[in-house]
């Protein structure tokens, strides 16, 4: 009996044409869509919409697979809003991606794939996985695509995950896939890709917390590296390490936001030479190679989706976080945002940056 998967089809182009390669490919297939907004930012976004769940059971149709709907807004509130929230209330920059693949997509809604008798979920993420013998442990693995490549919001999936996990699009690059959709003639075969966090499709980040705590972030001081006060900042989530340009202040030299100080509502700006660093620390770590981290390990490194990778040896602390020492200073690592730790096109493990 073949596989029963369920695809979590969010109304974009990648996630119908991973339904349809695992068509082609023998598998029993179902659809699923995860309403995940519930009343907020429903007009748009990356997934959650009413359009977009409309443009998903428009593909299903086209496929004759079941489509199911399923109602996921508490998990995704309690756990991926609730975090964003939080680590900006804390002079943070969070990932908010990342947190939702852990706990939502591969979680909540594998659990209700699990429900309907699904043996697996597929969605559209461009990264591999497979099973390796030697360590007898599931790895994640870059996709082929290198501009596409999304195993760094990954990288918090489990040993138990990976193994009911499927990414059809993982040996793929963008351009077939949007080829595979047009043969298909699929709906959304030229829909753009989505940029923005799908809960606050406008990029106003500090509206949305504004208006999702209930309570607004006074003014403060924007202090130099001697703690003498250049001006005023319009609330401690309205900023983000290594940012120029808002700051609304009129210097002869260049300043950039160097550190965030949530106990006293401060900002610390400074040149852009000191936004390099040297290492960081971070902390609630997965691995996914390896069980642990036990010995000094030379890895490459990303630190921000965008960011090009970075030589670095990574080194178990005894606390259980690790130390990750660059071969290059690195611009604006940011407490709060994902380190990615790779061997090639592995992916070893990553946690949450907290400190450089």
């Amino acid at each position: 009996m073949s596989e029963h998967v369920f695809v979590g089809m969010s109304g974009g182009v990648d996630s119908s044409v991973a339904a349809a390669l695992l068509l082609q490919a023998g598998c029993q297939v179902s659809g699923i869509n995860a309403r995940m907004l519930g009343g907020v930012a429903e007009t748009g976004g990356a997934c959650g919409s009413q359009r977009d769940t409309e443009d998903a059971a428009a593909v299903a149709r086209r496929l004759g697979i079941p489509f199911h709907v399923v109602d996921l807004s508490e998990p995704f509130r309690n756990t991926v809003i609730q975090n964003f929230i939080s680590e900006y209330e804390r002079g943070r920059t969070p990932n908010p991606c990342a947190v939702c693949n852990r706990h939502v997509k591969f979680g909540a809604l594998l659990e209700q794939v699990r429900a309907l008798g699904g043996d697996a979920i597929a969605t559209g993420h461009y990264a591999r996985v497979r099973f390796d013998e030697i360590s007898g442990r599931y790895q994640l693995l870059r996709g082929a695509d290198r501009k596409k490549d999304q195993s760094y919001f990954l990288y918090a999936l489990t040993q138990a995950q990976l193994s009911r996990v499927r990414f059809p699009l993982g040996g793929l690059e963008k351009q077939q896939v949007r080829q595979i959709a047009e043969e298909l003639g699929l709906v959304n075969a030229a829909k753009r890709d989505s940029q923005d966090i799908c809960f606050v499709p406008n990029g106003k980040y500090a509206e949305f917390i504004e208006q999702t705590a209930g309570k607004t972030f006074p003014f403060g001081d924007f202090l130099d590296g001697d703690g003498r006060v250049l001006g005023r900042h319009k609330g401690i989530i309205r900023y983000t390490l290594g940012q120029h340009k808002g700051l609304g202040l009129s210097t002869e030299t260049p300043l950039y936001v160097l550190e965030k100080n949530a106990a006293d509502n401060t900002i610390r700006l400074g040149p852009d030479s000191a936004l390099w660093s040297h290492s960081l620390t971070a902390e609630r770590m997965n691995w996914i190679a390896i069980p642990a981290l036990t010995e000094p390990v030379a890895v490459t490194v990303k630190t921000r989706y965008t960011q090009q990778e970075a030589a670095a040896v990574a080194e178990p602390m005894a606390d259980g976080r690790v130390r990750v020492v660059f071969d290059e200073p690195q611009r604006a690592v940011t407490a709060g945002q994902v380190v990615a730790l790779y061997d090639g096109d592995v992916v070893v493990g990553g946690g949450i940056i907290c400190d450089t």
